[in-house]
């Protein structure tokens, strides 16, 4: 199997762009069962777009075999998220890093981690991670080379947790934000009236963080009929229908996490004094608010340059904990991809020891002496088998595996096939 994923982060691509691309990746998985893919996890926050896929490959593919069908594979992908968000193919293209096998696990590491993003070593990351995987699962797409992967990214995430101090203090996008809008707004927490737009889980974050600081006039409003649902869980209010502007004008804080179809214009928004925190990846607020007097305007991208730094010390640790997880699943699963030369030898072997065995039948018939004579040689190829398989382990944690699928078609014939995930090789003829 090759996995690979496709890369768009605040680290290259403006956040517009990124908007724009998590618009056509929604439900895409429906398009992608037609290409080949045989599956793929979707990771899609406030400041990336990342799409995990499995193609098959061939063992003893080469690496340009495994460069073209990756090439392939994502020039599809492009084509369909060009189509859905309506960028044009150069766009979409240049705005993606692709990253294979080794290399995507250990970006998806550093990821879950929180080492990539804006706030280093948030802890919100991992969640989303866990949730991708989910939905994935859920739409019946999330292979089990793609569980593994994110499974032990999930791990990975863990191990640093519990042996560095990275993400101690509880940093977020949310609570970065809230401590900006803390310093540049009346009142204290327990006294503020926060409107918060949106009922996702970025919605969900922030009421929780607004709760821990002692907030308890808060407000959602939704452009959906989601509101009330989610207010009611949370033990705040919902924005009656045909009040935003009224609940505008009462807010001190107002905070956008919906991403509206269209960001709200400096005409809608009441006179007043407030803070406006613009956390939706697609705005909820156009930029020309932060002209109207009175109003303070935080964005995606303030938030992101005002997120302080965490030790030197903590990042490398954790960096060195990512490359260690990284490197140790590679060679897990360089020992899983010798799987299918493993089978292809047994059966192989079992199938000259079956037409063996049926010749002596045919002779001797069902005696004593017969099933001693059955009984002798499937131990000789139970041991003459063992030492070709520990060597396919060995092989494959050096790397190698293309060399030992060479030396089966060389000596045997062997044509080996890549055989489904579910499959356990055999080590023995009993």
């Amino acid at each position: 199997m090759t996995i690979f994923s496709l890369v768009a982060s605040h680290r290259s691509v403006d956040l517009t762009t990124v908007a724009h691309l998590s618009e056509g990746v929604e439900k895409i998985h429906r398009d992608l069962e037609r290409t080949g893919i045989r599956g793929e996890v979707i990771l899609s926050t406030c400041n990336r777009l990342e799409l995990y896929a499995e193609i098959p490959s061939k063992p003893g593919a080469t690496d340009q075999n495994i460069a073209n069908d990756v090439a392939t594979a994502s020039e599809h992908i492009f084509d369909l998220l060009s189509q859905r968000s309506g960028l044009s193919y150069d766009l979409v293209e240049n705005s993606f890093d692709v990253l294979v096998n080794t290399d995507a696990a250990h970006h998806l590491f550093t990821v879950a981690s929180g080492l990539e993003s804006a706030v280093v070593g948030e802890r919100e990351i991992t969640g989303q991670v866990r949730r991708a995987l989910s939905l994935s699962q859920e739409q019946g797409r999330a292979t089990g080379n793609l569980v593994r992967l994110f499974e032990h990214g999930a791990q990975t995430a863990r191990r640093i947790g519990q042996q560095t101090m990275l993400g101690s203090r509880g940093r977020s996008i949310v609570s970065v934000a809230l401590d900006m809008a803390d310093d540049i707004a009346d009142k204290i927490w327990e006294n503020r009236r926060v409107l918060v737009f949106g009922t996702g889980a970025y919605a969900g974050a922030t009421v929780a963080a607004l709760h821990s600081r002692g907030t308890t006039d808060i407000w959602i409003y939704s452009r959906s009929d989601r509101a009330a649902t989610f207010a009611d869980k949370r033990g705040v209010q919902a924005v009656p229908h045909g009040e935003l502007h009224e609940q505008m004008a009462a807010a001190d804080i107002i905070i956008g996490c919906s991403g509206g179809a269209s960001p709200m214009l400096p005409i809608e928004i009441p006179a007043g004094k407030r803070v406006i925190l613009d956390l939706a990846l697609s705005r909820d607020f156009a930029p020309e608010v932060a002209d109207l007097p009175e109003v303070e305007l935080i964005t995606l991208e303030s938030v992101r340059l005002a997120a302080p730094e965490e030790t030197v010390e903590s990042v490398h640790t954790a960096r060195t904990i990512v490359d260690e997880a990284a490197a140790e699943f590679s060679i897990k699963e360089k020992a899983r991809s010798v799987d299918a030369a493993i089978v292809a030898l047994r059966q192989h072997t079992m199938s000259v020891l079956d037409a063996e065995l049926a010749k002596v039948h045919n002779q001797y018939g069902c005696t004593a002496a017969t099933e001693q004579l059955e009984l002798a040689m499937r131990r000789m190829v139970k041991s003459l088998l063992h030492t070709p398989t520990v060597r396919a382990r060995d092989m494959a944690r050096e790397g190698r595996v293309d060399d030992y699928v060479a030396a089966l078609e060389a000596l045997y014939g062997i044509e080996v096939q890549e055989t489904p995930e579910e499959a356990e090789p055999q080590t023995d003829a009993s």
